[in-house]
């Protein structure tokens, strides 16, 4: 790790792709008090990543993510340019192995040596990415969960060309500028945090396709349920709080064989038929009812802003 940046020594971020993702990696960053210099190949993207940002960086402020003296944004032409002075490069190109390697192919010769290049993939094989790159003992995945700029879970893995400490440093930069870093310690598609999210989310279609519930009473079953304890404790410690003071090991006891016998029910991998699609845009209409995509996006981040501020309220000493 020596011969990597101190963290303090990081002043300058280079994100490459302004989306959803990127966009809301600029704002955190900037929050934070890191210039940003961003680059994106689309028509129109300087406008909507000012857009963006303008509504992000009120919540982070309401939030008491940013510091004092905030960071300065500039955008480049090329990506070449973006990162050729960066300290640390975020990247959020589009899911697509090809799109990503011809970027990495561009910015190959520029990024300075000392600089580390995480991407945001939310479930590409790391390795499969770095063939033939100078910079790819320097590349990691640091995947974050949307909204990057109020989620803190960062996902960090390490493909089969990465300098171990390009991967230790990362995760602790991560968790210096207020992120909480996890190891995904070997590569597998989805990494784990989308693992977990789809295998629920397969059961909910499940759900919908038998006709067991609705999907408002889907959505319900969740929000109004195992997903208020979630939001404070992941699976594992939950489900210790169910067997009482006898913790896991009575839970493992009583509750683990009806449990076996439900995993053994949801071996049914659904069909996303055009029946079934029709069910589930249906359903979520009905739901959504006179509320466009924008209303739901600030009803969810005003309700995770909430919940951020009550869990660091109640953070443990």
């Amino acid at each position: 790790m020596a011969r990597y940046r101190e963290y303090d020594a990081v002043k300058r971020i280079a994100v490459l792709g302004t989306g959803t993702i990127g966009a809301s990696w600029c704002s955190y960053f900037l929050a934070r008090g890191y210039d940003v210099v961003a680059w994106d190949p689309a028509e129109g993207w300087r406008e909507r990543l000012t857009a963006f940002i303008d509504t992000a960086m009120p919540q982070l402020r309401d939030l008491g993510t940013a510091v004092a003296k905030e960071g300065a944004l500039v955008t480049a032409d090329t990506p070449e340019a973006a990162v050729a002075e960066a300290d640390f490069v975020q990247e959020n190109a589009p899911e697509r192995a090809p799109i990503k390697q011809e970027l990495y192919a561009r910015i190959d010769g520029a990024v300075p040596e000392q600089t580390i290049v995480a991407t945001s993939t939310s479930g590409l094989i790391l390795s499969d990415l770095q063939g033939g790159l100078g910079f790819a003992p320097r590349l990691v995945v640091g995947h974050p969960f949307n909204p990057p700029h109020l989620i803190p879970l960062v996902e960090v893995v390490l493909g089969k060309a990465t300098d171990p400490g390009a991967g230790a440093w990362a995760h602790g930069f991560y968790g210096h500028i207020g992120k909480h870093a996890i190891y995904v310690n070997k590569e597998v598609p989805g990494h784990l945090a989308n693992r977990l999210q789809a295998a629920l989310w397969r059961e909910a279609v499940n759900a919908v396709a038998e006709g067991l519930a609705s999907v408002e009473d889907v959505n319900a079953a969740v929000a109004q349920g195992p997903g208020l304890r979630w939001a404070l404790m992941g699976p594992h410690m939950v489900f210790n709080l169910t067997g009482g003071k006898g913790g896991m090991r009575a839970t493992l006891e009583q509750f683990g064989p009806p449990i076996e016998s439900w995993w053994t029910d949801m071996q049914i991998t659904p069909t996303l038929t055009d029946d079934l699609k029709a069910k589930l845009i249906a359903g979520i209409e009905d739901e959504m009812g006179d509320r466009s995509i924008d209303d739901l996006e600030h009803e969810r981040d005003t309700r995770l802003i909430g919940l951020l501020k009550m869990l660091r309220a109640t953070e443990r000493a």
